[in-house]
């Protein structure tokens, strides 16, 4: 089983996703007034951590599956089981953004987070399942510490939510800047099995 249509379909997707939260930025029509911008600050800062985080995920997605060589029945429904969490963040994004350090749409934001975290867990494992494990992606895999370490986090934050909310948006942030570089494990193992440059 190829895995380029795996591929296309969850590019298409992840597209979608980026599409539907920039449309809910609405335009203010009253006035061309920067000062009419003010009241969109909580959704446009809300929107742009959302694009960090399904960047975040597109990119590991495109590193993981880069250095696989086979999928199966099950890999395919373990992406569309991350797939599916990924498709609720414009809706978390967007009542998030609507009201601003609130309760309930902060926690909310950060269980579709831990699930989305929870997938992506289940599709590496799935794909591990399908390497040998002394490969070089089955080593790469089998450590994955910064992964639990931002599902600690979720779950800190979601309790947070109903405590102090800000303290949660930061927890967000920090967990998306832990990942703003790509999965250094798969990083390394796409390194170790790329074919040596030309040095003439």
């Amino acid at each position: 089983m190829t895995k380029g249509r795996l591929e296309a379909f969850s590019d298409g997707v992840i597209a979608i996703l980026i599409t539907i939260m920039v449309l809910e930025m609405k335009v203010p029509h009253a006035s061309a007034n920067l000062a009419e911008l003010r009241p969109m600050l909580p959704v446009f800062l809300s929107y742009v951590l959302s694009f960090v985080y399904v960047g975040i995920y597109w990119n590991n997605h495109h590193h993981l599956l880069y250095a696989t060589q086979r999928i199966s029945g099950g890999v395919l429904w373990a992406n569309l089981h991350l797939l599916f969490w990924l498709s609720l963040i414009p809706f978390t994004t967007g009542w998030m953004g609507d009201n601003p350090l609130a309760p309930a749409p902060m926690a909310l934001y950060g269980i579709v987070l831990l699930m989305a975290g929870v997938g992506y867990t289940i599709l590496e494992k799935m794909i591990f399942r399908l390497s040998d494990a002394d490969s070089i992606l089955g080593r790469a895999l089998r450590k994955d510490y910064k992964g639990k370490l931002s599902l600690v986090i979720y779950l800190a934050a979601i309790g947070l939510s109903f405590i102090e909310a800000w303290v949660a948006g930061v927890l967000y942030v920090l967990v998306a800047l832990m990942w703003l570089i790509p999965d250094p494990r798969i990083e390394r193992a796409i390194a170790e099995v790329a074919p040596p440059r030309n040095r003439s």
